[in-house]
């Protein structure tokens, strides 16, 4: 045997519909509210069902926002095997079903029937490790974006104001470079600065390199003096 028990979730109750195995139901399809009383009502079929069977079932259901969290909850609790649908695999095992009808018993039939047809994989409910770092991912992508979308706005903007500072330096956001853009926003403030004095505050933001290199001698600095 390879029992099931298929659950249509709904708002504070489920549909219950057993298997023993393929196209063998087993009992009547049932109803069990989400509170504490219909869930161990519940588990006491659960435990009927594996004395009958001798295996101990698996527990089918869809997906269906939190409604069906307590139900989840409580069979993590009680270690019960269980599988959660996506409720789109479920609508087209549904499509090409003969019994067109949709209802709750329908629907908890379906969802066993599921069971022996596909190849389902016992869900793993994330671990808070997980969740804190796929969260990371998502602020890290966020950021990213972000920082992305600043460049470019500042590469337009600097291709308005001074132009001719693109490839001054041979990093553009260098700390040198953006503390000089700094210090002098525009090609004006350049021309108006002693390049003894714009020479020395190179040097002093700049990689420890000679008073010469930073007079117009180095690499680095290709549009000054």
């Amino acid at each position: 045997m390879d029992p099931v028990i298929g659950l249509d979730i709904a708002k504070g109750e489920s549909q219950v519909q057993a298997f023993l195995k393929r196209k063998q139901t087993y009992k009547q399809s049932f109803k069990f509210a989400h509170d504490l009383q219909g869930l161990h009502a519940f588990y006491r079929f659960y435990q009927e069902m594996e004395q009958v069977s001798g295996q101990t079932p698996a527990v089918i259901f869809e997906s269906t926002g939190h409604y069906h969290e307590p139900v989840l909850q409580f069979l993590e609790n009680h270690d019960v095997t269980y599988y959660l649908i996506n409720p789109v695999v479920s609508y087209e095992a549904r499509k090409t079903s003969l019994r067109k009808v949709k209802t709750d018993k329908t629907d908890a039939f379906h969802l066993g029937e599921l069971y022996y047809k596909e190849d389902l994989e016992v869900f793993q409910r994330k671990t808070e490790q997980y969740l804190n770092l796929r969260q990371l991912t998502r602020q890290h992508s966020a950021l990213t974006d972000s920082y992305v979308e600043i460049k470019l706005q500042f590469q337009a903007a600097l291709d308005q104001i001074f132009p001719e500072y693109h490839g001054v330096f041979s990093d553009l956001y260098s700390k040198i470079s953006l503390t000089t853009l700094q210090r002098y926003p525009t090609s004006s403030d350049v021309k108006n600065t002693n390049q003894d004095d714009l020479a020395r505050e190179l040097r002093e933001n700049g990689p420890k390199r000679s008073y010469a290199w930073f007079f117009g001698e180095g690499e680095s600095v290709k549009g000054f003096g």
